[in-house]
């Protein structure tokens, strides 16, 4: 069994981030104020860890998106219509759905896999169809190696399939086009 997706939000005001923190402390999630990561271990998504504060500038945006790559919750405190926050969300986005309305939870997964995958998986999935290596189309996204196939295998498991060979097959499938 695998962890659940860690949340992400971006909302504009503490009270709205004390309304989500509230909940996902009622779902099991440890909150912790700050977004730096001393632990050694790289995949933070076991440890069901939401880290929380205001963003006032990129440095700390920056960490904020570090901590959420490596598999933390998130809860922002950034005006998301403001230009710090309009490009936390556009990155935090990069990794999953990100939420501004504290109210909105995420939903359970669906029948349509591929409206579950985030673009990078999307991105990848295309160049693996168009015949490209995992290496090439990493390289093409800007990606690490290793990024690259652990984006591959979590859309392996959206997906429902087990092999790389069979995500593409299913992805081109979803999408509308014969395989």
């Amino acid at each position: 069994m695998t962890a659940p997706e860690a949340p992400r939000y971006v909302v504009p005001t503490s009270a709205d981030a004390t309304t989500v923190l509230r909940r996902l402390a009622r779902g099991g999630w440890q909150t912790r104020e700050g977004f730096a990561l001393a632990e050694a271990v790289w995949d933070m998504a076991d440890a069901r860890l939401v880290l929380f504060g205001r963003i006032p500038d990129t440095d700390t945006a920056h960490l904020a998106v570090m901590a959420a790559a490596r598999g933390t919750g998130i809860v922002a405190i950034a005006d998301p219509q403001g230009e710090l926050g309009r490009a936390l969300v556009a990155d935090l986005g990069r990794l999953g759905p990100v939420y501004a309305d504290p109210d909105a939870e995420p939903e359970p997964d669906g029948d349509d896999g591929v409206g579950q995958l985030v673009p990078e998986q999307r991105a990848l999935l295309e160049r693996l169809a168009n015949g490209e290596t995992i290496a090439a189309a990493a390289a093409a996204e800007f990606l690490s190696l290793r990024t690259a196939n652990r984006r591959i295998a979590q859309a392996r498991e959206t997906l429902g399939v087990r092999t790389t060979r069979e995500a593409v097959l299913a992805y081109l499938r979803q999408r509308g086009q014969p395989s």
